[in-house]
């Protein structure tokens, strides 16, 4: 038995392995796989500005993305929006349950609503990121 330890730990599997619960959990709760990694500090500083830049998102009434091809540019736009909604986890797909839907009006508290929310997604790609950098030791 000891040997099979000793081969795992050589060889780095179980550390290939670790870090896929880790990121994956900060996908569904952004923040929560620094937990599990023991930065509590990290967790708690990118799981709250996700939060708070979704709640001011929504509370600015932004909308979401919706995926739409036409033309590249739009393609870039509306589709990357959309990966950047779903980066939101649960978090995305609560406010979808709960009915969310942004009135179609022009101006630019709507705008800028729009924006934390993609904002939020994006920090928590980078979350992600971080988590399996850690995770994989490639960084402290």
């Amino acid at each position: 038995m000891s040997t099979e330890v000793k081969k795992e730990i050589a060889t780095g599997e179980g550390a290939a392995q670790s870090w896929f619960v880790p990121v994956l959990l900060t996908w569904v709760l952004p923040g929560a796989g620094y937990f599990m990694i023991k930065s509590p500090a990290r967790g708690a500083l990118m799981g709250g500005m996700s939060l708070l830049m979704f709640l001011v998102g929504l509370m600015m009434r932004g909308a979401f993305f919706e995926p739409q091809t036409g033309d590249l540019l739009t393609s870039v736009i509306y589709c990357g929006g959309w990966a950047s909604n779903l980066a939101n986890g649960s978090l995305y797909f609560l406010a979808k349950a709960f009915g969310y839907n942004a009135p179609d009006v022009a101006g630019h508290v709507v705008d800028y609503g729009t924006k934390f929310l993609v904002g939020s997604g994006l920090i928590n790609i980078l979350a992600m990121v971080d988590v399996f950098e850690v995770a994989t030791k490639r960084k402290s």
